[in-house]
């Protein structure tokens, strides 16, 4: 590994560990996921955000993520800010997040549902 990648590597572990997790991070002081499940085996959050309100920067532990319904999000994470039309009943597995934010920019209540396995 190079010294540049190992920089990088602790540079970004220590920005996730600043941040809160997907449950603790809001949006305008508001809480925008709610528990529905935490045990040994899993905590599973149901995140909603209605049209104009976001997810604040945090960062995400190894999960797999349900969308329940879908609309146009604006992401901005190390990689850039893109802009992503979820659909209803896309799934994705994640290796876990460094960090980002995220805020609908649609006109629809986007809802999903985060699985982290423990």
């Amino acid at each position: 590994m190079t010294l540049l990648m190992w920089a990088m590597l602790v540079s970004s572990l220590a920005e996730s560990l600043s941040l809160p997790d997907p449950l603790a991070a809001g949006w305008e002081g508001q809480a925008v996921c709610e528990n529905l499940r935490d045990d040994r085996d899993m905590r599973v959050l149901r995140c909603t955000f209605p049209p104009g309100v976001g997810h604040e920067p945090h960062y995400h532990d190894p999960h797999f993520g349900y969308v329940l319904a879908g609309g146009l999000m604006r992401i901005t994470d190390a990689g850039g800010t893109r802009e992503v039309q979820l659909k209803a009943g896309q799934t994705a597995n994640s290796e876990g997040v460094a960090w980002h934010e995220v805020i609908n920019i649609g006109d629809s209540t986007v809802v999903y549902l985060i699985v982290e396995p423990r």
